[in-house]
């Protein structure tokens, strides 16, 4: 199957949550492969397709090079795909 025959086959919602995953700066290329099976380069092209250029531009400036975006240049003290503080507790009234 081509990678444009598997684009299409992602729903609204699978294309949104890969977009979301490769925003984020711990989530790993790996992790969006193991759950989507796309590779980086595939990734990639979904972000350009997806997003304004100006977005996709930012975000692959911020993203090239950076460590956690690749397990094998991740510390092992990176034990988590979330900032400690991201999901806060939320207060009761």
């Amino acid at each position: 199957m081509s990678f444009k025959q598997k684009m299409k086959q992602f729903s609204d919602d699978e294309t949104s949550r890969i977009i979301e995953m490769a925003w984020e700066d711990r989530t790993p290329f790996e992790a969006i492969e193991r759950l989507f099976g796309v590779t980086e380069p595939q990734v990639i092209e979904i972000m350009r397709r997806n997003i304004k250029r100006k977005t996709f531009n930012n975000w692959r400036a911020r993203v090239t090079g950076r460590k956690t975006k690749h397990l094998k240049l991740r510390s092992p003290d990176v034990s988590r795909g979330y900032c400690s503080s991201q999901y806060k507790a939320v207060r009761k009234r």
